[in-house]
């Protein structure tokens, strides 16, 4: 049985994957903007993967006979000082989003709630290659430094970035996405 406790805590977790595929879009337009288009696509296809999670809870919560709550998403910030300052913000955001995700198996085991538990088990490996991945691309873009010909290159790489969508929420969008044009 969904507790009260756990069905608020899964709303808020739903609004938060909304928020960060927000901002992750929000950060897409802020590199498109400057002329790296990999950059924006690498991001777009994280904004598709945040939008995943959130279906993952409204599923979740539709399955259990939950009351789902859309709230209003925050505003996304718009500017950043540099790429890099963008990959701290992306890095630091994912090490929050672990945090959430790991308050919310407390709150699982607290309430013995199984089916929540093994859904957020797939949400603490998920973190795990969220934080190394924004981690990889942060790195990359700290050797780069000032240098235009590696941020150029390393553009180009980040435009290979692909999105998979998993098959327990391949009926929201069931086309699958490639590189940007």
């Amino acid at each position: 049985m969904l507790s009260k406790k756990m069905e608020e805590a899964l709303n808020q977790q739903l609004n938060a994957e909304l928020y960060s595929a927000y901002l992750y879009l929000s950060m897409a337009a802020w590199f498109e903007g400057k002329n790296l288009p990999g950059f924006g696509h690498w991001l777009k296809v994280q904004t598709q993967e945040e939008t995943v999670h959130g279906l993952k809870f409204y599923n979740h919560l539709a399955a259990r006979a939950g009351v789902i709550k859309l709230r209003p998403i925050q505003g996304p910030e718009t500017e950043w000082t540099s790429p890099v300052a963008a990959f701290e913000a992306v890095y630091k955001h994912e090490q929050k989003v672990t945090a959430l995700i790991n308050d919310l198996v407390e709150i699982a085991l607290s309430e013995k709630d199984h089916a929540a538990k093994i859904l957020l088990d797939w949400f603490v490996n998920e973190q795990v290659e969220e934080e190394d991945s924004a981690r990889e691309a942060l790195q990359k873009l700290e050797m780069a430094g000032d240098n235009p010909s590696a941020l150029f290159a390393l553009d180009q790489e980040m435009r290979a970035r692909m999105f998979k969508i998993p098959p327990d929420v391949a009926e929201w969008a069931p086309a699958q996405a490639g590189p940007a044009g």
